[in-house]
């Protein structure tokens, strides 16, 4: 088997990045766009983190001539291979069966698996079928990769001087058996880096081309051993900075990360992956604050990225969606002559409902969102308004306040962009609690 060993904590050779590893995602279901392939951006992604590329990502059909053909051309390139899908009980999972043909090892049953999957159904009060019993079988040459959360464990063989991984294709079950144990398994055997591969700067506020700019002068100090790539989101900007020559130990790229942090100030959001709202309830925790929100065009998006947070009942007190004015009225007080004379999409309505939201929820701070995220609202302007306006409401122990966005795109990236404006919005305005300045007077303005 392919081997790549490195000292733990320090910058492990090139050879790791050229290992080849290809991802066959299988399903009809993907083919026909009923289901997104989440699985190559995920895996993609975690390999990525630990200095390995995804040199390819192929997606066939459930039919065994398809993956007969596609494992073939895989086996033979690459040194790991990774299978997503075609694990489950049905007759269209057929990939276990065609792959054990293809290297040569016979699929024998295992009670341990056929138990695990009685003790499921029990649990959740249903009546196993026969078909299920068909998970059971794994490879007599393999080692079985259990399943906490479905019944169709994922298989691991190591053959022929190749890694095969074989995930079922349910991302609730396959993430966290590729997180658990593949990562740990691949790290152990030195084809991935035991931490990640580059330092990641996160950041809002700023686009891509300021952030660059803004940074560039680090980045030439470092005579060329210094790698850096961006990674655009909606309203965010990744900056990830690695050393794929090894010329830069991992304490040298921390100290052109701290180097960048201090330059950013208020624009830097955090190191790693944590998103807006995970910063946001730090720092409500921190401070033994609460949170509210309240949206209309957003349609529950900002409450949700609150309920991702692990905890979220400790700092946030809840959400309310209130679309039409009546609800405005009845579920937060907010004046009907104020609405009649400013409209539910303006600054004034965004203050009335944000100021709503914190007494309604008893919170110490509180989001509010009105827009126009598309056409169907409005079909045409209104008040001046195009669609894509937005307004967000803050409220906070030292004042309330409103400002106005205005986005182009189709409703999603509109929703998305405003969630995040909000969410950095409400990060900046706790790190300037949280430091004792006083919040700067206003009352509206552009945000990125």
């Amino acid at each position: 088997m392919v081997s790549v060993h490195h000292t733990a904590g320090t910058t492990p050779p090139p050879s790791v990045a050229t290992v080849r590893y290809e991802l066959i995602t299988l399903g009809d279901e993907l083919l026909l766009g009923l289901t997104p392939n989440g699985h190559l951006t995920f895996i993609g992604a975690q390999l990525g983190r630990r200095g390995a590329l995804l040199q390819r990502n192929v997606t066939i059909t459930d039919e065994a001539d398809a993956i007969a053909a596609q494992f073939r051309e895989s086996w033979a390139r690459a040194e790991v291979i990774i299978t997503t899908g075609g694990l489950g009980p049905t007759c269209d999972d057929r990939t276990r069966e065609v792959i054990a043909g293809l290297i040569g090892q016979k699929l024998i049953f295992d009670p341990l698996i056929e138990r695990a999957i009685e003790e499921r159904f029990v649990k959740f009060g249903r009546k196993m079928t026969a078909n299920n019993l068909k998970q059971a079988y794994v490879f007599d040459r393999g080692e079985v990769l259990p399943n906490a959360h479905g019944t169709a464990p994922g298989l691991w063989v190591e053959q022929d001087g190749k890694v095969l991984i074989m995930l079922p294709g349910p991302p609730n079950e396959l993430q966290p058996m590729f997180l658990d144990q593949v990562v740990p398994r691949l790290a152990a055997r030195g084809l991935l880096q035991a931490r990640e591969a580059y330092v990641q700067l996160r950041t809002a506020g700023i686009g891509e081309s300021a952030l660059e700019t803004k940074l560039q002068p680090i980045f030439d100090r470092s005579g060329g051993k210094l790698s850096v790539a961006f990674c655009a989101h909606q309203g965010a900007v990744d900056c990830r900075l690695s050393s794929p020559t090894g010329a830069l130990s991992a304490g040298e790229l921390e100290a052109v990360a701290a180097e960048c942090v201090q330059l950013l100030g208020d624009d830097f959001v955090c190191s790693g992956h944590d998103s807006l709202a995970h910063v946001c309830a730090e720092l409500l925790r921190a401070r033994e604050k609460r949170l509210s929100v309240v949206e209309t065009a957003t349609g529950g998006l900002l409450a949700q990225a609150f309920t991702e947070v692990c905890g979220a009942c400790k700092f946030f007190a809840g959400g309310v969606v209130c679309c039409s004015n009546d609800a405005k009225m009845q579920l937060l007080d907010v004046p009907e002559c104020l609405l009649l004379q400013h409209g539910a999409v303006s600054e004034e309505a965004a203050v009335a409902m944000a100021t709503g939201a914190s007494e309604t929820l008893g919170a110490d701070y509180a989001i509010a969102v009105t827009g126009f995220a598309g056409a169907a609202e409005t079909g045409a302007v209104t008040n001046g308004n195009p669609v894509g306006t937005m307004f967000i409401g803050l409220f906070t122990p030292a004042g309330v306040w409103a400002k106005k966005l205005s986005y182009p795109g189709p409703r999603s990236t509109i929703k998305i962009r405003a969630v995040n404006a909000a969410l950095d919005w409400l990060r900046r305005e706790l790190l300037r609690a949280q430091r004792g300045e006083a919040t700067p007077t206003r009352r509206s303005g552009a945000m990125q």
